[in-house]
């Protein structure tokens, strides 16, 4: 299935009936007086979130969604019928914002979530409303008032609890291969990983959290470059983030180099994210190159008090003990207290 995070879609509610004028002329009843009944009335456009979708991709086919309308009042106190409410499925994680203004109207997290988007216009009343003691035929009546319509934009944010982000090639995709059930393509060339997966990593039978695959970024991402921003959007929903680094000297790349990047990277394009608690580890410990460079970048990484961990992917080295320390980091608690929340390896 297309992986879709981002579309745009115009919303109609339902205009509302208009209200009738009428009047009772029945035999035996010489005093029957106006009639006319209310409009009924339209249509609400409903969003509701669905843990079983993630994509907004049926959206993209569907440019207008449209309620229906209220039914007119009719004669002999006959109201009519209201218009039937559409609902909308969107994944979890989904943002609407204000195509217009830009402003953002909703942000639907939580599974079975209803919000009314745009609301249905109300019936008008008919003639029986309007009857007085010195005006006892009304011929007047009121129209229905028009639904509400808007112009929106649909932005999708995974929801997951922690994200991995590093570099093309650094083994990310082969990760949550080995620590879920999660199957991303895995390749030996760069960006083999073009849309984010996830996966749940069981830590014991009753410890899971959710782990997303993000992109690879490289330099310039917060402005565009590669993938850019607009994967970059789907970390900030984590709660924990995991920085995969290894050693690539056919590219010339260092882990730390390449770790200073990322968070410059980050910093530029939301400062939050470096206030989330990380765990930064070595990938590809499998090759000879990686793990002999690991004593001399765990110095350098404590310098900067980073715990550096050792991983691989294809053996399994470390891999139970980064998702126990990952479960910690998702499920713990954040404190209350703004002098306590220190930017994670922010560098100086």
């Amino acid at each position: 299935m297309k992986f879709v995070d981002c579309c745009e879609v115009d919303i109609a509610a339902g205009n509302g009936g208009n209200g009738a004028v009428a009047f009772r002329r029945e035999k035996y009843v010489p005093f029957g007086g106006p009639s006319g009944g209310d409009g009924g009335r339209g249509g609400d456009v409903v969003f509701v979130t669905d843990e079983g979708l993630s994509t907004l991709l049926d959206l993209t086919y569907a440019r207008t969604i449209r309620a229906s309308h209220g039914e007119h009042g009719q004669g002999k106190d006959c109201y009519g019928r209201a218009g039937k409410d559409v609902a909308v499925r969107v994944p979890v994680g989904t943002q609407i914002y204000d195509r217009d203004s830009g402003a953002l109207l909703f942000d639907l997290d939580k599974p079975n979530e209803r919000v009314v988007v745009a609301r249905g216009g109300r019936g008008g009343r008919g003639n029986i409303h309007f009857a007085t003691p010195f005006d006892r035929a009304p011929r007047r009546s009121e129209p229905g008032e028009a639904g509400e319509e808007k112009k929106l934009r649909l932005e999708l944010k995974v929801m997951a609890d922690v994200g991995l982000v590093g570099f093309p090639n650094v083994g990310k995709s082969t990760f949550i291969r080995a620590c879920s059930r999660a199957q991303p393509k895995v390749a030996d060339y760069p960006f083999t990983t073009l849309v984010p997966h996830l996966g749940v990593v069981r830590v014991d039978s009753e410890a899971t959290f959710v782990i997303a695959d993000i992109p690879g970024l490289i330099a310039g991402a917060s402005e565009g470059a590669g993938l850019g921003h607009r994967f970059l959007k789907h970390i900030e929903r984590c709660k924990a983030l995991l920085h995969l680094v290894t050693l690539d000297p056919g590219d010339g790349r260092d882990p730390a180099t390449d770790y200073d990047a990322l968070v410059r990277e980050l910093a530029a394009f939301d400062p939050k994210l470096l206030l989330k608690p990380a765990i930064v580890a070595v990938s590809k410990a499998d090759l000879p190159e990686a793990r002999d460079a690991y004593v001399r970048l765990k110095k350098a990484f404590a310098k900067k008090k980073i715990n550096l961990y050792l991983v691989s992917a294809v053996t399994g080295e470390g891999i139970r003990e980064i998702c126990i320390e990952l479960y910690k980091l998702a499920t713990e608690k954040p404190s209350t207290k703004a002098d306590t929340a220190k930017p994670v390896a922010r560098q100086r």
